[in-house]
C-alpha cells in the first residue's frame, strides 16, 4: 500500500491515513505539511495547503484544507473537510483528544460509537477522539466543515 501512495497509483483514505501516522506515531500534518515559521501565519483564500483523500470507490473526494501550519511544539490543528456528494471517510477511527466541528456548508452523517448525527448548515459538533468515528456526505451536494482537533492527528 505505502509503495502505490508513494507511486501515486492510489489515494489512501482517511481511515487508512489515520493507520499509517499512527504506526509511524506521527500526524498527517507532518506527511503534507511544510514547517512553519515565525510567529503568525496566514493563509489567504484560495491559497492553503490541501491534502486529497478519496473513499475506496476513488470517485468521491475528501479535500482537506490546512487551516494551520506544522510547528514543532503544535497543541491544536485546523481543516476545513470538503466532503463531495456520496464521499466516506473510508470507516471508524479512533485516537487521543478531542475534536470539535462546524458546518458551513451542505449535510454530512457524522457516527460516533454507535449514535449517528444527520448535520446541516450551521450545526456544530464535539466529542472525545477516543470514540470510534466516521463521517460521510449522504447528500447530492459538496459538504464543507471547519474541524478542530488536539492533539494534531490531521
Amino acid at each position: 500500500m505505502l509503495s502505490k501512495i508513494e507511486c501515486e497509483k492510489t489515494v489512501p483514505s482517511l481511515r487508512m491515513l489515520h493507520r499509517i501516522v499512527s504506526v509511524l506515531d506521527t500526524s498527517i500534518s507532518v506527511l503534507f505539511s511544510e514547517e512553519s515559521g515565525g510567529d503568525a501565519h496566514i493563509y489567504r483564500s484560495g491559497q492553503r495547503p490541501v491534502v486529497i483523500i478519496d473513499d475506496e470507490n476513488a470517485q468521491n473526494l475528501i479535500r482537506l484544507e490546512r487551516l494551520v501550519p506544522r510547528i514543532d511544539d503544535q497543541i491544536i490543528d485546523g481543516n476545513v473537510h470538503i466532503i463531495g456528494p456520496g464521499a466516506y471517510n473510508g470507516g471508524e477511527i479512533n485516537h487521543l483528544g478531542q475534536e470539535v466541528g462546524f458546518v458551513l456548508e451542505g449535510t454530512f452523517e457524522l457516527q460516533v460509537g454507535a449514535e449517528k448525527y444527520l448535520l446541516n448548515q450551521g450545526d456544530s459538533f464535539f466529542f472525545r477522539s477516543d470514540l470510534p468515528h466516521s463521517y460521510r456526505n449522504p447528500g447530492n451536494v459538496t459538504a464543507k466543515v471547519i474541524w478542530i482537533n488536539s492533539p494534531p492527528t490531521f
